[in-house]
């Protein structure tokens, strides 16, 4: 719809009231999705994340900027041994809702997602814990399951600290409606299907790494349409947008009062494959041939260059190649060789091609794209769209052929937050292999960073041989913004609407 009338947009956007904006100190921002619990436990989407990172803190902070990490809620941490971290707790911090911030709140909230009661969907984030304890007035101590060196990492990012008694009070379904943490923004209003509604909270503690925010209103919209999102920005609805096309994108640089930015990030797009055939009877995925016909079936570099674009790149192992322990070295290329894939099909008693369902979340057209690919070569995909939810919950339960994946290792700067979440034995693994497994668990318990990089280029070059997955390319980053908005785009894929400022 937008394609064909964003030219007439553009000369009436000027005219149009302004319904956001710096007039009434209001940065609305738009998705395509929600989280289906705003709890940052209970949800893994990346709309849950920017959720996260601006109304909770965490108790170590690190600077996008240099990798430093600096005190948070914690003033400060020592490692007793690789399996026990001693931490002394901030004083002076209180909750969205006045209570004040203890290290009670601490051993509570890591004790709570532990539990199989709590029904932790980021269970990865937090499994390597095995409990805390409170040690003293302000003081705790989180002992380790095995070492884990990217604990630093994990306390960093994915894991906010709840108010212990509120949550107790409400419990899950009531802290969903009503959230609180000590973030630099309160969520002062939850409408499922809508969005999400934040104000500045004006007692943020002083001496955190950042700054109280200088924008006093947040406001999160669900708009699934691209063209709805486009519309209303040109037109003064909205602020800011992302995960624009490559298309869009350059449209919108031509439109007065809109900033257009690109960035790489750290998201992965990739296929992974039911190679234990759970999702259909006598699977042809179970045949390694197969699923490496599928890899060598579709051009990955045609779609980076004519569809993705905006600094994408083609990925060949399972993880994002910037964090620390993705080692692509030996892994095993997919060139593309529809002629090689035709032959691999026909020596897996395929000759013919088959059906087969494939389910996809989000950018329809990037799925649609593998769907003439696969046709080419014989294979007739059929296109399953879903919402995260549904599409998580489905290939949890096996009930998903192809999936079309994509992954941003929650911001996190270490292979474990990628590869291990597939491939570990954990829900999201679908090929359970003993040895990619074992690799992957000696990666991530490892002291010795070489030795690390050793076990996990093991795990990526099996991953890659018995093709359980294709990556397919890292994610750029279209974000499009009312030119009124000071905004920094950072490769973690994390908008800190906190650090935004009004021209």
């Amino acid at each position: 719809m937008l394609r064909q009338t964003l030219a007439a947009l553009l000369l009436t956007a000027t005219a149009l009231p302004a319904l956001a904006g710096k007039a009434n100190d209001t940065l609305i921002y738009a998705s395509d999705s929600e989280p289906e619990n705003v709890s940052p436990y209970h949800n893994s989407a990346r709309e849950g994340v920017i959720l996260a990172r601006n109304a909770w803190d965490t108790l170590i902070y690190r600077d996008p900027d240099s990798g430093e990490y600096k005190p948070m809620l914690a003033t400060a941490w020592t490692w007793i041994d690789p399996v026990t971290l001693d931490l002394t707790i901030r004083e002076g911090v209180t909750f969205h809702n006045g209570d004040a911030f203890s290290p009670e709140d601490v051993a509570f909230t890591f004790n709570y997602v532990l539990t199989p009661e709590a029904r932790t969907v980021t269970k990865g984030n937090v499994d390597w814990m095995k409990s805390t304890e409170v040690t003293g007035p302000h003081t705790v101590r989180i002992h380790l399951k095995a070492p884990f060196p990217a604990a630093l990492e994990y306390l960093a990012g994915p894991t906010p600290i709840f108010p212990a008694a509120y949550f107790k009070k409400v419990g899950l379904d009531g802290f969903a409606k009503a959230p609180v943490g000590t973030g630099p923004y309160k969520i002062v209003s939850v409408d499922s299907g809508r969005g999400v509604k934040l104000a500045r909270f004006e007692q943020y503690w002083t001496s955190s790494p950042i700054a109280k925010p200088k924008i006093g209103k947040v406001e999160f919209r669900v708009i699934p349409d691209g063209d709805s999102r486009m519309a209303e920005l040109v037109t003064g609805g909205i602020d800011w947008i992302w995960r624009v096309p490559s298309d869009q994108a350059d449209q919108l640089k031509s439109a007065p009062g809109i900033t257009v930015l690109s960035a790489e990030t750290m998201r992965v797009g990739f296929l992974q494959f039911d190679a234990l055939g759970r999702a259909m009877e006598k699977s042809p995925l179970k045949d390694p041939r197969v699923r490496q016909a599928i890899s060598y079936a579709i051009d990955r570099k045609a779609m980076v260059d004519n569809i993705v674009r905006g600094g994408s790149r083609v990925m060949n192992a399972a993880c994002f190649i910037g964090q620390v322990g993705c080692v692509d070295t030996g892994v095993t290329r997919y060139a593309y060789d529809p002629a090689k894939a035709k032959a691999l099909l026909k020596e897996a008693g395929y000759p013919d091609g088959f059906d087969i369902d494939l389910a996809a979340y989000r950018e329809r057209d990037y799925a649609e794209a593998v769907i003439g690919y696969l046709r080419a070569v014989g294979i007739k995909a059929r296109l399953n769209y879903l919402r995260y939810a549904a599409f998580r919950d489905a290939l949890r339960a096996g009930k998903v052929s192809i999936g079309f994946q994509t992954w941003g290792s929650f911001s996190i700067n270490d292979v474990s937050a990628f590869t291990g979440v597939y491939f570990r034995g954990g829900e999201e693994d679908l090929a359970k292999d003993p040895q990619v497994i074992a690799a992957l668990q000696a990666g991530d318990t490892g002291i010795d960073p070489e030795a690390r990089k050793a076990k996990y280029n093991e795990a990526l070059k099996r991953i890659a041989a018995e093709a359980y997955a294709l990556p397919m390319f890292s994610y750029p980053s279209n974000y499009a913004f009312t030119q009124d908005l000071n905004f920094t785009a950072q490769p973690d894929e994390v908008p800190r609407f906190y650090a935004a400022s009004w021209k």
